[in-house]
Protein backbone atom coordinates (compact mmCIF):
# COMPACT_ATOMS: atom_id res chain seq x y z
CA UNK A 1 0.00 0.00 0.00
CA UNK A 2 2.81 2.35 0.88
CA UNK A 3 4.48 1.63 -2.46
CA UNK A 4 1.26 2.46 -4.28
CA UNK A 5 0.97 5.78 -2.44
CA UNK A 6 4.61 6.61 -3.19
CA UNK A 7 4.15 5.75 -6.86
CA UNK A 8 1.04 7.91 -7.01
CA UNK A 9 2.92 10.80 -5.44
CA UNK A 10 5.76 10.42 -7.92
CA UNK A 11 3.32 10.39 -10.84
CA UNK A 12 1.55 13.50 -9.53
CA UNK A 13 4.90 15.23 -9.01
CA UNK A 14 6.00 14.41 -12.53
CA UNK A 15 2.67 15.61 -13.90
CA UNK A 16 2.97 18.90 -12.02
CA UNK A 17 6.49 19.40 -13.35
CA UNK A 18 5.31 18.75 -16.91
CA UNK A 19 2.43 21.17 -16.40
CA UNK A 20 4.73 23.87 -15.02
CA UNK A 21 7.15 23.34 -17.89
CA UNK A 22 4.27 23.56 -20.36
CA UNK A 23 3.01 26.74 -18.72
CA UNK A 24 6.53 28.18 -18.75
CA UNK A 25 6.83 27.29 -22.42
CA UNK A 26 3.51 29.00 -23.09
CA UNK A 27 4.70 32.10 -21.28
CA UNK A 28 7.87 32.11 -23.33
CA UNK A 29 6.01 31.30 -26.54
CA UNK A 30 5.27 34.93 -27.47
CA UNK A 31 8.14 36.31 -29.59
CA UNK A 32 9.93 39.35 -28.26
CA UNK A 33 9.23 41.38 -31.39
CA UNK A 34 5.47 40.92 -30.89
CA UNK A 35 5.73 42.31 -27.35
CA UNK A 36 7.83 45.21 -28.63
CA UNK A 37 5.36 46.01 -31.42
CA UNK A 38 2.42 45.91 -29.00
CA UNK A 39 4.25 48.19 -26.58
CA UNK A 40 5.00 50.68 -29.35
CA UNK A 41 1.43 50.55 -30.61
CA UNK A 42 0.04 51.33 -27.16
CA UNK A 43 2.52 54.17 -26.66
CA UNK A 44 1.80 55.73 -30.06
CA UNK A 45 -1.95 55.40 -29.58
CA UNK A 46 -1.82 57.15 -26.20
CA UNK A 47 0.52 59.81 -27.56
CA UNK A 48 -1.79 60.41 -30.52
CA UNK A 49 -4.89 60.56 -28.30
CA UNK A 50 -3.54 62.98 -25.71
CA UNK A 51 -1.16 64.86 -28.04
CA UNK A 52 -3.99 66.32 -30.12
CA UNK A 53 -5.18 68.29 -27.08
CA UNK A 54 -1.78 69.96 -26.59
CA UNK A 55 -0.99 73.35 -28.06
CA UNK A 56 1.16 72.70 -31.20
CA UNK A 57 3.73 75.18 -29.89
CA UNK A 58 4.40 73.01 -26.83
CA UNK A 59 4.14 69.54 -28.34
CA UNK A 60 3.07 67.35 -31.21
CA UNK A 61 1.67 63.89 -31.95
CA UNK A 62 2.73 60.94 -34.16
CA UNK A 63 0.54 61.64 -37.19
CA UNK A 64 1.74 65.26 -37.41
CA UNK A 65 5.35 64.11 -37.01
CA UNK A 66 4.81 61.54 -39.79
CA UNK A 67 3.49 64.27 -42.11
CA UNK A 68 6.48 66.47 -41.29
CA UNK A 69 8.80 63.51 -41.89
CA UNK A 70 7.25 62.91 -45.29
CA UNK A 71 7.57 66.58 -46.25
CA UNK A 72 11.26 66.67 -45.23
CA UNK A 73 11.96 63.42 -47.06
CA UNK A 74 10.19 64.59 -50.21
CA UNK A 75 12.07 67.88 -50.25
CA UNK A 76 15.41 66.10 -49.81
CA UNK A 77 16.31 68.09 -46.71
CA UNK A 78 16.20 65.07 -44.42
CA UNK A 79 18.48 62.93 -46.58
CA UNK A 80 20.99 65.73 -47.00
CA UNK A 81 20.96 66.46 -43.27
CA UNK A 82 21.49 62.79 -42.41
CA UNK A 83 24.48 62.55 -44.73
CA UNK A 84 26.01 65.67 -43.16
CA UNK A 85 25.48 64.29 -39.65
CA UNK A 86 26.49 60.69 -40.26
CA UNK A 87 29.87 61.45 -41.83
CA UNK A 88 31.55 62.83 -38.66
CA UNK A 89 29.55 60.34 -36.57
CA UNK A 90 30.93 57.31 -38.43
CA UNK A 91 34.50 58.61 -38.41
CA UNK A 92 34.50 59.61 -34.73
CA UNK A 93 32.75 56.45 -33.56
CA UNK A 94 35.01 54.15 -35.59
CA UNK A 95 38.12 55.89 -34.28
CA UNK A 96 36.78 55.54 -30.72
CA UNK A 97 36.47 51.78 -31.18
CA UNK A 98 39.87 51.43 -32.84
CA UNK A 99 41.55 53.47 -30.11
CA UNK A 100 39.50 52.57 -27.03
CA UNK A 101 39.62 48.77 -27.28
CA UNK A 102 43.44 48.42 -27.52
CA UNK A 103 43.94 51.06 -24.83
CA UNK A 104 41.56 49.27 -22.48
CA UNK A 105 43.30 45.94 -23.13
CA UNK A 106 46.70 47.41 -22.36
CA UNK A 107 45.54 49.24 -19.22
CA UNK A 108 43.76 46.19 -17.88
CA UNK A 109 46.56 43.74 -18.66
CA UNK A 110 49.66 45.64 -17.56
CA UNK A 111 50.01 47.11 -14.07
CA UNK A 112 52.37 49.90 -15.17
CA UNK A 113 49.98 51.04 -17.90
CA UNK A 114 47.07 51.01 -15.44
CA UNK A 115 49.02 53.11 -12.94
CA UNK A 116 50.19 55.55 -15.61
CA UNK A 117 47.08 55.91 -17.80
CA UNK A 118 44.12 54.68 -15.78
CA UNK A 119 43.68 57.94 -13.90
CA UNK A 120 43.43 59.91 -17.17
CA UNK A 121 40.81 57.58 -18.61
CA UNK A 122 38.69 57.80 -15.46
CA UNK A 123 39.03 61.57 -15.35
CA UNK A 124 38.22 61.88 -19.05
CA UNK A 125 35.02 59.89 -18.61
CA UNK A 126 33.85 62.16 -15.78
CA UNK A 127 34.96 65.40 -17.42
CA UNK A 128 32.18 67.58 -18.94
CA UNK A 129 33.40 67.35 -22.51
CA UNK A 130 30.75 69.81 -23.72
CA UNK A 131 32.75 72.54 -21.98
CA UNK A 132 35.72 71.70 -24.21
CA UNK A 133 33.84 72.27 -27.47
CA UNK A 134 34.79 75.98 -27.71
CA UNK A 135 38.43 75.03 -27.18
CA UNK A 136 38.19 72.31 -29.82
CA UNK A 137 36.72 74.87 -32.20
CA UNK A 138 39.78 77.06 -31.68
CA UNK A 139 42.06 74.10 -32.41
CA UNK A 140 40.20 72.41 -35.26
CA UNK A 141 37.90 75.04 -36.71
CA UNK A 142 34.18 74.76 -37.36
CA UNK A 143 34.11 72.00 -39.94
CA UNK A 144 34.21 68.23 -40.15
CA UNK A 145 37.26 67.68 -37.95
CA UNK A 146 35.84 69.25 -34.79
CA UNK A 147 32.57 67.31 -35.10
CA UNK A 148 34.40 64.01 -35.48
CA UNK A 149 36.61 64.95 -32.51
CA UNK A 150 33.60 65.64 -30.28
CA UNK A 151 32.05 62.28 -31.21
CA UNK A 152 35.37 60.54 -30.59
CA UNK A 153 35.93 62.10 -27.17
CA UNK A 154 32.44 61.37 -25.91
CA UNK A 155 32.42 57.73 -27.03
CA UNK A 156 36.00 56.53 -26.50
CA UNK A 157 35.95 56.48 -22.69
CA UNK A 158 32.99 54.08 -22.18
CA UNK A 159 34.62 51.65 -24.61
CA UNK A 160 38.01 51.91 -22.92
CA UNK A 161 36.66 51.57 -19.38
CA UNK A 162 34.45 48.59 -20.20
CA UNK A 163 37.35 46.85 -21.93
CA UNK A 164 39.59 47.62 -18.97
CA UNK A 165 37.08 46.15 -16.50
CA UNK A 166 36.62 43.13 -18.74
CA UNK A 167 40.33 42.37 -18.68
CA UNK A 168 40.44 42.58 -14.90
CA UNK A 169 37.47 40.16 -14.73
CA UNK A 170 39.23 37.43 -16.74
CA UNK A 171 39.67 34.38 -14.45
CA UNK A 172 43.21 33.98 -13.24
CA UNK A 173 43.08 30.27 -14.03
CA UNK A 174 42.88 31.05 -17.76
CA UNK A 175 45.99 33.20 -17.54
CA UNK A 176 47.79 30.46 -15.63
CA UNK A 177 46.96 27.95 -18.35
CA UNK A 178 48.61 30.19 -20.93
CA UNK A 179 51.66 30.67 -18.74
CA UNK A 180 51.94 26.93 -18.13
CA UNK A 181 52.37 26.48 -21.88
CA UNK A 182 55.08 29.20 -21.84
CA UNK A 183 52.98 31.51 -24.01
CA UNK A 184 54.34 35.06 -24.31
CA UNK A 185 52.28 37.98 -23.02
CA UNK A 186 51.25 39.03 -26.53
CA UNK A 187 49.78 35.57 -27.23
CA UNK A 188 48.01 35.50 -23.86
CA UNK A 189 46.53 38.91 -24.58
CA UNK A 190 45.41 37.93 -28.08
CA UNK A 191 44.30 34.32 -27.56
CA UNK A 192 43.00 34.32 -23.97
CA UNK A 193 42.29 37.82 -22.65
CA UNK A 194 40.67 39.26 -25.78
CA UNK A 195 38.11 36.45 -26.32
CA UNK A 196 37.20 36.47 -22.63
CA UNK A 197 36.77 40.24 -22.70
CA UNK A 198 34.59 40.39 -25.84
CA UNK A 199 31.25 40.66 -23.96
CA UNK A 200 32.58 43.65 -22.00
CA UNK A 201 33.91 45.22 -25.19
CA UNK A 202 30.57 44.87 -26.95
CA UNK A 203 28.79 46.32 -23.90
CA UNK A 204 31.11 49.34 -24.00
CA UNK A 205 30.48 49.79 -27.72
CA UNK A 206 26.74 49.70 -27.07
CA UNK A 207 27.01 52.29 -24.32
CA UNK A 208 29.10 54.48 -26.58
CA UNK A 209 26.38 54.54 -29.28
CA UNK A 210 24.10 56.78 -27.23
CA UNK A 211 26.92 59.11 -26.25
CA UNK A 212 28.09 59.32 -29.86
CA UNK A 213 24.62 60.26 -31.10
CA UNK A 214 24.35 62.96 -28.42
CA UNK A 215 27.84 64.18 -29.29
CA UNK A 216 26.90 64.44 -32.96
CA UNK A 217 24.00 66.79 -32.16
CA UNK A 218 26.04 68.78 -29.64
CA UNK A 219 28.77 69.31 -32.22
CA UNK A 220 26.21 70.60 -34.71
CA UNK A 221 24.76 72.97 -32.11
CA UNK A 222 28.08 74.51 -31.06
CA UNK A 223 29.93 74.50 -34.40
CA UNK A 224 28.65 75.00 -37.92
CA UNK A 225 24.89 74.55 -37.67
CA UNK A 226 24.21 71.78 -40.15
CA UNK A 227 22.72 68.34 -40.51
CA UNK A 228 19.98 67.10 -38.21
CA UNK A 229 20.97 69.64 -35.57
CA UNK A 230 20.17 72.44 -37.99
CA UNK A 231 16.67 71.06 -38.55
CA UNK A 232 16.11 70.95 -34.79
CA UNK A 233 17.32 74.51 -34.23
CA UNK A 234 15.50 76.05 -37.21
CA UNK A 235 12.26 74.25 -36.40
CA UNK A 236 12.44 75.30 -32.75
CA UNK A 237 13.04 78.91 -33.74
CA UNK A 238 9.97 78.76 -36.03
CA UNK A 239 7.87 77.03 -33.34
CA UNK A 240 7.35 74.10 -35.72
CA UNK A 241 7.30 71.38 -33.09
CA UNK A 242 6.28 68.55 -35.42
CA UNK A 243 9.25 69.14 -37.71
CA UNK A 244 11.54 69.50 -34.70
CA UNK A 245 10.55 66.02 -33.53
CA UNK A 246 11.49 64.42 -36.87
CA UNK A 247 15.29 64.43 -36.42
CA UNK A 248 14.85 63.50 -32.75
CA UNK A 249 12.88 60.39 -33.71
CA UNK A 250 15.35 59.64 -36.50
CA UNK A 251 18.24 59.77 -34.02
CA UNK A 252 16.39 57.48 -31.62
CA UNK A 253 15.73 54.97 -34.39
CA UNK A 254 19.37 55.24 -35.45
CA UNK A 255 20.57 54.43 -31.94
CA UNK A 256 18.16 51.47 -31.66
CA UNK A 257 19.27 50.14 -35.05
CA UNK A 258 22.94 50.43 -34.16
CA UNK A 259 22.30 48.65 -30.87
CA UNK A 260 20.62 45.81 -32.75
CA UNK A 261 23.48 45.65 -35.23
CA UNK A 262 26.03 45.49 -32.42
CA UNK A 263 23.99 42.69 -30.85
CA UNK A 264 24.19 40.72 -34.10
CA UNK A 265 27.94 41.28 -34.27
CA UNK A 266 28.27 40.15 -30.66
CA UNK A 267 26.40 36.90 -31.38
CA UNK A 268 28.69 36.37 -34.35
CA UNK A 269 32.03 37.02 -32.65
CA UNK A 270 31.07 35.57 -29.24
CA UNK A 271 28.36 32.94 -29.80
CA UNK A 272 29.17 31.24 -26.51
CA UNK A 273 28.10 34.27 -24.50
CA UNK A 274 24.38 33.59 -25.02
CA UNK A 275 24.71 30.16 -23.40
CA UNK A 276 26.81 31.48 -20.52
CA UNK A 277 24.50 34.41 -19.79
CA UNK A 278 21.29 32.38 -20.06
CA UNK A 279 19.39 34.55 -22.52
CA UNK A 280 16.16 32.50 -22.26
CA UNK A 281 14.71 34.65 -19.46
CA UNK A 282 11.13 34.51 -18.18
Amino acid sequence: MTQIVDSKAEVEGAASEVASDTAGGARRGVPRWVITVCSLAVLLALWEWFGRDINPVFGSYPSAIAVAFWDLAQSGKLGEAMIQSLQPFVVGYALAILFGVPLGLVIGRYRVAEAALGIYVTAGYAMPLVALVPLLVLWLGLGFAVKAAVVFLMSVFPICINTWLGVTAVPKSLIEVGKSFVAPNSVILRRIVLPATLPYIMAGIRLAVGRAVVAMVIAEFFTTISGLGAIIINSANNFDTATMFVPIVVLMVLAIGLNGLIGLVERWVAPWQAEIAGRDRE
